[in-house]
């Protein structure tokens, strides 16, 4: 794919949508990074009652701590894989606390040795909390990128490292949010509704459907 049609595609996904963002709730970097932690293997809406059940009561790493990991789990029992979720979290909680003042550090290394914090979990909150111009590959971008042929690779990695150097720099801090929304909403894994594509004659897939 040529850069006129990347520039193209990434054009028509801002003026469908000029402000996106992340789908969970989120109002500090903390609360963003505890929602992300209990987020896999979990929808965005599960993870958002969730934490409108525990923000009011504890969103801030001293508070949890305070609250305790059974009163954690109690929260957040309605997520999958609570337990361990629940354990990370206090386990990162005391981390930043102790290390970090109670705040969420800026950096890709600091933040991956939190527990539970991986490459992907690291690039979320630097996009979305910090404003960086990262892109966190995962399902749905992976699908996405090798799908239309913005950016082909292997393994998330090799897409990441794709899509930085070939998205348009006045579209990279958003294009996250664009190419996740895209592949939950319009080009979803089993049938992508590519009647409904906003950059259907832009994308090269070979086997597109006609459904909206």
């Amino acid at each position: 794919m040529n850069a006129q049609k990347r520039f193209e595609i990434f054009a028509r996904l801002r003026e469908h949508n000029p402000e996106p963002t992340t789908e969970l709730d989120w109002t500090t970097p903390f609360e963003l990074l505890a929602a992300v932690l209990l987020s896999a293997q979990a929808t965005d809406v599960g993870v958002n009652k969730a934490t409108a059940r525990l923000y009011p009561v504890a969103n801030t790493p001293q508070a949890i701590l305070e609250l305790g990991l059974d009163g954690l789990k109690e929260h957040i029992r309605t997520i999958g894989l609570y337990n361990t979720k629940a354990e990370n979290l206090m386990k990162t909680c005391r981390i930043l606390v102790e290390q970090h003042g109670g705040e969420v550090p800026r950096t890709r290394a600091a933040l991956e040795a939190l527990p539970g914090v991986g490459r992907k979990t690291a690039n979320v909150i630097l996009n979305t909390a910090f404003g960086e111009p990262t892109i966190a590959v995962d399902t749905h971008i992976f699908r996405v990128a090798n799908r239309t042929g913005l950016a082909k690779g292997k393994n998330v990695v090799e897409v990441e490292q794709k899509l930085l150097r070939h998205v348009p720099k006045a579209f990279l801090k958003d294009a996250h949010h664009w190419l996740i929304l895209h592949g939950r909403y319009t080009c979803v894994a089993r049938r992508p509704r590519c009647g409904s594509c906003v950059i259907e004659d832009l994308c090269e897939f070979k086997d597109k459907v006609d459904i909206a």
